[in-house]
């Protein structure tokens, strides 16, 4: 078993220009290309989580990295979910209660930050080795375009029905993001996501047997331990978030980094406290507050990221982990105060140590 792992792992390597089968997690919002580039430069593969970006600012992320690294990197994007439907007294509700939490939003936006079309151009045009989806499929014009530009897509899917319509799109990899994993469910429907919290463990080998392409494990992996066992279950590679966020080239709020570090697996939650998507945070005072009794639910994304937006904003300046957006794992604890490149070396040095015993 271990040697098929080893196979495996070699072809995907060899396939991405990579040295290490690690890939760094595209998290939007904590990706700096310095991370990115880090991450590629020890062997592995850098990511950037495109969601906010327009397409400047796409196009000066991909060059930033490459002033730094040649390695291999991908950019994700979100599919966009049907507009939300409006109600003015939930709206009133929720903003109502924030207040207590920040300075109120002037106005609650539906929009797209940026349009999906502009900026699936703009990541076609900065050529990434990879283009990455999440919470459903790239269109098919979009993926005839990427691959027609020599770009490979890695479709992220929480079950294996969702890896199967991935397969059957056009998708080279598969990322079987397990519920353990940091930020925000890849669930097709938002409205699923919490039904489909199936682990790692279970996911992996089943969308593995289930597909025949690469299989790339996300959520838990953060140690030699969880890579050794996601290649023994039918992976090609991993998906590593949390694990990067306290090495200083990540650079976020020094409250959401030590408070990963001391997180133990039932510190983190799942809320849509904070988008209106299912996500996986650190617990707060603001998550606890929400699910209070007589508290209303959360918006729809993506009317819930704009009220919590002056929020999250002023938890970010203060550095006030208790109103924060802290997105994290359930193996936070793991995650080192060490340099990118040193995580990566030391994580597939053991690993790898393990699977040639």
């Amino acid at each position: 078993m271990l040697d098929r792992a080893l196979r495996r792992v070699d072809e995907f390597c060899t396939a991405y220009d990579m040295r290490v089968p690690i890939l760094m997690a595209p998290m939007a919002g904590a990706c700096p290309p310095a991370l990115a580039a880090a991450v590629a430069e020890a062997g592995g593969m850098g990511g950037c989580g495109a969601l906010m970006m327009d397409p400047d600012e796409i196009a000066q992320w991909a060059a930033e990295f490459r002033a730094a690294s040649k390695g291999p990197f991908q950019m994700n994007l979100w599919v966009p979910d049907p507009a939300p439907p409006r109600d003015a007294d939930h709206e009133r509700a929720v903003t109502e209660f924030l207040a207590a939490w920040g300075p109120a939003p002037a106005r609650l936006s539906a929009d797209l930050p940026v349009p999906f079309a502009d900026q699936c151009e703009a990541l076609i045009e900065a050529r990434p080795a990879v283009m990455s989806s999440i919470m459903g499929l790239f269109p098919p014009h979009v993926v005839d375009r990427m691959k027609a530009g020599g770009i490979s897509w890695f479709a992220t899917a929480t079950t294996v029905a969702e890896a199967l319509q991935a397969e059957a799109a056009g998708a080279d990899a598969i990322i079987a993001q397990g519920s353990e994993a940091g930020g925000h469910r890849g669930a097709f429907n938002a409205d699923k996501a919490n039904a489909q919290m199936c682990g790692s463990m279970a996911l992996v080998p089943a969308i593995h047997d289930a597909v025949g392409v690469p299989v790339i494990a996300a959520g838990g992996m953060a140690d030699a331990r969880g890579v050794v066992a996601a290649l023994a279950l039918g992976a090609s590679a991993v998906l590593v978030g949390t694990a990067f966020l306290r090495a200083p080239e990540a650079a976020i709020a020094p409250a959401w980094a030590d408070a990963i570090g001391r997180a133990q697996p039932d510190d983190t939650t799942t809320t849509r406290a904070f988008s209106g998507r299912l996500g996986r945070s650190l617990r707060t005072d603001y998550i606890a507050a929400t699910e209070c009794e007589g508290a209303p639910a959360p918006l729809p994304y993506p009317l819930q990221r704009s009220a919590t937006g002056p929020m999250r904003a002023l938890g970010a300046k203060e550095n006030n982990l208790a109103c924060m957006q802290a997105w994290a794992g359930q193996s936070a604890r793991l995650a080192r105060n060490e340099p990118a490149g040193e995580i990566v070396r030391s994580i597939w040095t053991e690993a790898r140590a393990t699977l040639i015993q």
